[in-house]
């Protein structure tokens, strides 16, 4: 039986929730929590494609997330989902996967959207799903036992530059909400100097209020002020009033699936570079996802060989497949990525304009871009 959700009620996230903990196919990005995130942080549609087996007491086997991205500038676009890099369709087994894509088909149909895109780690077979994006990948470490077996893996180069950050005399504050302000005058000024529209101070603030129990927020400071920052989603939550988990105790996942941390936005300001204060960060957040129990260090989405893919290999973090499959209605699915080369002078003008003004009109840009 398949269930379209468009408001999921806590006692049905929390179903869902226990569902994904058992499933090896799940991510952090799959919790449910995030669909209200997108409604309230970027005001996209949530829709939720549940999947119970009628034959065992309406048991979830199968959940499919996703949100209609709707904007007059860009089209409507039906995607799993948007800002994350994977949160497609996770089943007990490839009948039930079908049956999941074959209702998201017919609600891209309904919403009338140019294309529907499920954002999976590998490739699901399926014939309304011909068209795929697969020249970029997850980088992701595997986290050592200790932090000084981390240090020890550390190439040469890369400990001297942490090393910099600590003659550097940086530090680091953990928080939520207290922080955010701090950390987003820093987000907004790396974000116009990549020529790229910001995302709003509100999303971030969504995240951190939803998933409180998963999501943090670092900002490193030089001689008062802020000059770094990074966003975490961790994979294991925290029981009421705990500060770290006890990794031996709470919280075990299911199916052997690697509990592990992502972070999704991570700046630093490049006039201080000289500080080394983002390879000082990021060795901070590699310690405090071993503390927080995590396996694994998702980096994020590179293309091979870019700068960004460079700097996460530098830190020991192997490349892992991610396929974004499409049934495309019209139109073009690279039509409004970012790094389409069409948009080249965009880029250029808008790393010209002044960080208000950014602030000010990127986030109703970037909420239409899938």
């Amino acid at each position: 039986m398949i269930q379209v959700i468009e408001s999921i009620e806590p006692a049905l996230a929390r179903e869902v929730r226990e569902y994904l903990l058992q499933s090896p196919g799940a991510c952090p990005e799959h919790d449910p929590r995030w669909l209200d995130v997108l409604r309230r942080g970027l005001h996209h549609r949530p829709i939720a494609v549940i999947s119970r087996d009628e034959q065992n007491i309406g048991r979830i086997d199968g959940y499919l997330p996703l949100a209609l991205v709707s904007t007059k500038l860009f089209g409507r676009f039906l995607v799993s989902l948007p800002y994350l890099n994977r949160a497609g369709v996770v089943a007990d087994d490839p009948a039930i996967a079908a049956a999941l894509i074959d209702e998201a088909v017919r609600q891209a149909e309904r919403l009338n959207v140019q294309y529907l895109e499920l954002r999976h780690g590998g490739p699901i077979e399926h014939g309304s799903l011909p068209a795929r994006r697969d020249e970029k990948v997850r980088m992701v470490l595997e986290l050592p036992p200790n932090e000084e077996a981390l240090w020890k893996a550390m190439d040469a180069k890369v400990r001297n530059q942490v090393r910099k950050g600590d003659k550097s005399e940086l530090t680091l504050r953990w928080g939520g909400l207290d922080v955010l302000g701090d950390f987003y005058d820093v987000f907004a000024v790396n974000m116009r100097d990549l020529g790229t529209p910001v995302y709003s101070k509100g999303l971030f603030r969504e995240i951190l209020s939803n998933l409180s129990d998963l999501a943090e927020l670092a900002v490193v400071n030089y001689q008062g002020k802020p000059i770094a920052g990074a966003l975490l989603i961790h994979d294991l939550p925290l029981a009421s009033g705990e500060t770290v988990p006890d990794k031996n105790a709470v919280h075990a996942l299911g199916s052997g699936r690697a509990a592990s941390t992502q972070v999704p936005s991570a700046s630093a300001l490049r006039e201080h570079s000289s500080t080394s204060a983002n390879m000082w960060m990021y060795h901070k957040l590699l310690l405090r996802a071993m503390e927080r129990g995590s396996r694994e260090f998702d980096f994020g989405r590179s293309s091979l060989d870019s700068g960004t893919y460079r700097f996460k290999k530098q830190w020991g973090a192997a490349p892992q497949p991610t396929v974004w499959q499409y049934h495309v209605r019209s139109g073009d699915i690279n039509a409004v990525r970012p790094d389409s080369p069409k948009y080249r002078r965009r880029v250029e003008t808008w790393q010209k304009l002044p960080v208000w003004l950014t602030r000010l009109i990127g986030p109703s840009i970037v909420r239409g871009i899938p």
